[in-house]
């Protein structure tokens, strides 16, 4: 495998950084191999790098669907197991089961919701990352790229185009888990 280094740009404007991603992006660089770095949610910076609609969405409305058929099954099933018959009504009566089934609705929804975040997110990260300037949370933007020792001077090229304010190539392989 070959050795894998980075390169850290800061730069002073918006433009300059969403620029420097959608050039890496252009030249083939991959979303994973490009970091974001901001003071405030940015949504340029979003759109540079590629990133749609989350998936976490679809975990949380799965997990509602599981939660609720569980919630009925578990009634109905355990209604037909011990058969009691109260004030004439049948032994599967749907308006008695609604609320279990909506309260695993909300359980299976939220403990769904928070696996497709942990999942997504790429969370845990075993090893941190210490790639980060405090610059970045007083105004500036960075990016950083991550890549092989033959591709790492064409990103540098691709970043000094877009005048960033400081440029550090990485010695030490921290931008790598």
């Amino acid at each position: 495998m070959t050795e894998r280094r980075g390169i850290l740009a800061s730069y002073d404007y918006l433009d300059s950084a969403v620029e420097a991603i959608e050039a890496l992006r252009q030249a083939g660089f991959k979303r994973k191999e490009i970091r974001a770095f901001a003071p405030v949610p940015e949504h340029q910076l979003e759109h540079a790098m590629g990133y749609r609609q989350s998936p976490v969405r679809v975990f949380a409305f799965t997990g509602a669907l599981t939660g609720t058929a569980t919630g009925f099954a578990l009634a109905m099933f355990t209604s037909m197991d011990w058969p009691l018959v109260t004030g004439g009504k049948p032994i599967v009566s749907i308006p008695a089961f609604v609320v279990i089934g909506f309260e695993l609705t909300i359980l299976f929804g939220a403990l769904a919701t928070v696996l497709g975040f942990f999942i997504n997110a790429g969370l845990p990260k075993w090893k941190s990352r210490v790639i980060y300037d405090p610059e970045f949370s007083s105004g500036r933007f960075g990016v950083y790229v991550s890549a092989s020792q033959d591709r790492l001077e064409r990103a540098r090229e691709i970043l000094v185009a877009q005048e960033p304010a400081e440029v550090r190539e990485d010695s030490e392989g921290w931008g790598h888990a």
